[in-house]
């Protein structure tokens, strides 16, 4: 069974949130959608806000969401070093919703060129990803 796993890590600046031999990965890469497997090829490329999700040795389904960072692939490790990684249960609901007003009505008061425009619009993502873990994790305990 371990001829067909690799060891993953998510670290961010906080620290460690898992380190442990997993069957696959998927996560949101610069370029698009990433499934990963044993022997892939090396890669090297930036990630999107969005949901990092694994499955362990025991066939659990994990997610961790991710704000931004950097993702190494080697054939028998992976290593996400993200800007900002929580689990669903550390996630605050009411304030990503509240964070997705805020960034909606800063895009209402801001053209598309503007800099701030870009940075209500990175902040809508990050909230509606935020809210779309605490969604997928919810489902998944029903």
């Amino acid at each position: 069974m371990d001829s067909i796993s690799f060891h993953l890590d998510v670290i961010s600046s906080v620290g460690s949130l898992y380190s442990g031999h997993v069957k696959s990965v998927r996560v949101t890469g610069s370029e698009g959608e990433l499934g990963i497997r044993y022997g892939h090829t090396p890669l090297l490329t930036t990630i999107k806000s969005g949901m990092v999700t694994f499955i362990d040795l025991q066939d659990k389904n994990d997610q961790i969401f991710l704000a931004g960072g950097v993702l190494e692939v080697q054939p028998d490790n992976v290593t996400i070093l993200a800007d900002t990684a929580l689990r669903a249960d550390d996630i605050d609901e009411a304030k990503a919703q509240e964070a997705i007003k805020f960034a909606k009505t800063a895009l209402e008061n801001h053209s598309s060129g503007d800099n701030d425009y870009a940075h209500a619009l990175a902040k809508l993502a990050d909230a509606m990803a935020r809210i779309k873990v605490v969604q997928i994790s919810r489902n998944r305990r029903i």
